[in-house]
């Protein structure tokens, strides 16, 4: 497994998360029950899938190495393993973010 995974979020989810200082997730996430991540490989295919037609979106890599067992590699789209996070994910986990408006 990669040391780091990717969560696409919108603006006002991030502007949550930065006020928080956590986040438990998305809608989907918590319906889910786990936070949905992707690598490095997968983003943009997963930008495509669920969030073609929205604007200003912020994209944070996250540290995946402190997580432990929490982050599971699990089959989803296609079948392809995509790493799941159970577990809040704190606002200093997150190494860098790039906005796509």
């Amino acid at each position: 497994m990669s040391a780091t995974a990717f969560k696409i979020l919108t603006a006002d989810q991030w502007r949550r998360f930065e006020a928080e200082g956590s986040f438990a997730g998305a809608p989907i996430d918590l319906a889910d029950g786990f936070i949905h991540l992707s690598t490095a490989e997968q983003l943009e295919g997963t930008l495509a899938a669920h969030f073609a037609d929205q604007h200003d979106l912020v994209i944070a890599e996250i540290d995946l190495q402190r997580f432990g067992d929490a982050v599971r590699l699990e089959p989803s789209r296609g079948g392809a393993l995509f790493p799941h996070l159970y577990a809040t994910l704190p606002l200093d986990a997150v190494l860098r973010v790039e906005r796509r408006r």
